[in-house]
């Protein structure tokens, strides 16, 4: 169990481990605090070979807390799209604007003043503070919950909050005790952590043992436990929703609507959809009333796309219409959609990874 595991006796190993193994990765050349704010956010949720061209090329564009601020919303949904979880670069938005009023363009230093910023947690705060500005503070993430709960054999459910808590307050202790000691490098303590978990105490099949700076300390691995840990209560089932996608044309320009400001997928842009899986008579049917003339329906490859609490299982349908211009649109429906140039859309408009499957039928030549 945690509270009876000598913690300290991770350390030595675990960093040397690290030494020899870290991944080359683009915000690891210039820890800056930017950096590293920027990376962890994206790596919430996405793998870290997806987040590598992402990030090169959003500080390519927002190289600083400054440029950040200032970048126009649709930009940078357009910068972040195919990463999901959108909230997330909102956020980085916010904060950076509190950056730059209150802190005077100059990201805090302090554990405590990064949890004021919009979008940063225990994690991201703990992050930041020890790989940036070498505090002595945890970043407890599942990789984290993890890597402890099986060396230690420790079998509390990790999705309590009170057992990251006491995790968190453990390695707090020991990062402070041996820190001040210089035994411990809190960047390089908490990095390697990350990556112990990332590379080789894996969540699901077999984790390398044999590769593992701790395989001698492990208990869950001398005790044969490490398919039963960590401990993790199951989550809820999520909701199945069926939805007809519309990719609607008349040769160079494309319908698109943008979503409602809270909600799901919030304020993003995205094709016309209804729920429901309607035929192609139905499809038809619906697009009349929509006040549409359409001159060629074509069905669309099935597509799914799974959010935290819900699965959206999808049909579509690529559209094409005589001229968007005369189209007897009702005004509750302009409202909601707009046609925009097809090139303008796809260099500009931030179209969900939901709708990803459907996007590529914007620009295909009609007729194929």
């Amino acid at each position: 169990m945690l509270d009876d595991f000598a913690l300290e006796e991770l350390i030595e190993p675990l960093q040397t481990w690290f030494a020899g193994n870290a991944r080359v990765l683009p915000w690891r050349e210039n820890p800056n605090p930017y950096y590293v704010w920027i990376s962890e956010i994206m790596l919430q949720q996405t793998r870290v070979e997806a987040v590598k061209p992402y990030f090169e090329r959003f500080i390519a564009e927002l190289p600083d807390v400054k440029a950040l601020a200032a970048c126009p919303e649709d930009k940078l949904l357009k910068l972040w799209e195919g990463l999901g979880y959108y909230n997330r670069v909102r956020n980085l938005n916010i904060a950076a604007k509190q950056i730059v009023t209150e802190y005077d363009c100059v990201m805090p230093d302090r554990y405590e003043e990064l949890l004021k910023l919009k979008g940063i947690g225990h994690y991201t705060a703990g992050a930041i503070a020890s790989i940036a500005f070498g505090q002595p503070v945890p970043a407890v993430d599942g990789n984290v919950l993890r890597v402890i709960s099986r060396v230690t054999a420790d079998d509390s459910d990790i999705m309590k909050q009170s057992v990251r808590s006491h995790m968190e307050e453990c390695l707090r202790e020991l990062m402070g005790t041996y820190a001040e000691q210089g035994v411990l490098k809190p960047s390089v303590f908490n990095q390697a952590l990350m990556e112990l978990g990332a590379m080789v105490c894996l969540p699901n099949g077999q984790p390398h043992c044999k590769e593992c700076p701790w395989q001698t300390l492990c208990i869950a691995r001398r005790e044969n436990r490490i398919a039963e840990l960590p401990v993790k209560t199951k989550a809820k089932e999520r909701r199945i929703e069926h939805r007809t996608v519309f990719v609607i044309r008349d040769g160079e320009r494309v319908i698109l609507g943008k979503r409602p400001k809270k909600g799901l997928l919030a304020g993003l842009y995205e094709f016309p959809n209804v729920v429901g899986n309607l035929s192609q008579k139905e499809a038809l049917g619906y697009l009349k009333k929509q006040g549409y003339s359409p001159i060629r329906i074509l069905p669309l490859p099935e597509a799914k796309h799974i959010f935290s609490h819900v699965e959206w299982h999808m049909i579509g349908y690529l559209v094409t219409v005589s001229e968007l211009d005369a189209a007897e649109v009702p005004d509750e429906v302009k409202k909601q959609q707009f046609m925009v140039e097809v090139e303008d859309a796809v260099n500009n408009y931030a179209i969900p990874t939901a709708f990803s499957r459907y996007a590529a039928y914007m620009n295909i030549p009609l007729g194929k």
